[in-house]
């Protein structure tokens, strides 16, 4: 399922059109014989910008008026056919409508901060089925660790004392969304997707259904790819420290590196509860959720009143 078009030579990560150096070793980039060499593209239409914020998507060719499932804007500039990237796999919907609606009453009814009649009073004024855009990476990781471990020899005169090591690694489908609408931190908070159970593009009516515009080349996913890897690679190295650690640094070489983009499926709605929308998104495979709930302020005084009563018993005793 690779979208590759060269290696490097020496380290065997992947090169773009765009590369004229190697990204992870820097050895120069072998002049390709074939110059129209490219990634697989495919022809869209019915495709539009949102006014409101920005993102750009291809809309069911059946919608009859359009609103951003992003942030609601009925503000929607039709944009000509262009030619983008084809995802290599989508990644089917499993929760349906119905059920993607019970997770968010779900949701209300279950925060302990959120009013008590949020959950029957919330009106849901967007569901949108929704293909994100995405890259996955594989690679093979290299790293040396050091470190400042409390974990001192009997006898030290010093309370830290510096630490190494080596690790090798092997990360599959390190997923790096591109998304323009939503915030990577949604993206985490969404979780994983099981990509065994992709399938084909064909297999999925692209022309009807929304998908978010795939507009982020494999050139600028890389780095967000890289810093997921040592992020991955950081928190396995800290595990290596004994005691207590401090100034944790990897160095981490990628090779290997391998990628292909694919469409993962998200319901995004918008709801409102009085007089304010909120954004709630859904995995549409394994139906995780996230998004923002509405506070009840009595909830939060009361709260904070308490807080201040033992504060101020424990500040009583204190002084018997």
């Amino acid at each position: 399922m690779s979208d590759l078009l060269s290696k490097c030579n020496v380290c065997g990560a992947l090169l773009d059109e765009e590369d004229l150096f190697c990204a992870e070793c820097g050895t120069e980039a072998p002049i390709r014989a074939n110059s129209n060499e490219r990634l697989p593209t495919h022809n869209t239409t019915h495709n539009f910008s949102c006014q409101g914020c920005g993102a750009s998507m291809s809309y069911d060719a059946r919608a009859q008026g359009l609103r951003c499932p992003f942030c609601g804007s009925e503000k929607m500039t039709p944009d000509p056919d262009k030619s983008e990237i084809k995802p290599t796999v989508v990644v089917p919907f499993q929760i349906d409508r119905a059920r993607a609606e019970v997770l968010l009453r779900q949701r209300l009814a279950g925060s302990f901060w959120a009013p008590g009649d949020t959950s029957t009073a919330a009106q849901v004024e967007i569901l949108q089925a929704v293909y994100i855009p995405s890259w996955a990476f594989t690679a093979e990781t290299d790293t040396h660790w050091t470190a400042d471990s409390s974990n001192t020899p009997s006898g030290a005169r010093g309370d830290w004392v510096p630490v190494s090591g080596d690790h090798r690694g092997h990360y599959e489908n390190n997923l790096v969304c591109c998304s323009s609408a939503l915030t990577p931190a949604e993206m985490f908070e969404l979780g994983d997707y099981d990509l065994t159970q992709a399938v084909s593009p064909d297999e999925i009516n692209l022309d009807n259904v929304t998908n978010e515009r795939f507009t982020v080349p494999r050139k600028y996913a890389r780095p967000l790819a890289r810093r997921g890897f040592e992020a991955r690679e950081a928190a396995i190295c800290q595990k290596y420290v004994a005691g207590r650690s401090r100034n944790l640094r990897v160095n981490v070489r990628i090779t290997e590196l391998n990628s292909y983009p694919l469409l993962l499926p998200v319901w995004i709605m918008a709801y409102r509860y009085k007089d304010q929308v909120y954004r709630f998104l859904v995995n549409g495979q394994r139906g995780t959720t996230t998004g923002k709930v509405p506070v009840s302020i009595p909830k939060v005084m009361t709260a904070f009143t308490i807080i201040l009563i033992i504060l101020g018993l424990s500040s009583a005793f204190a002084l018997f």
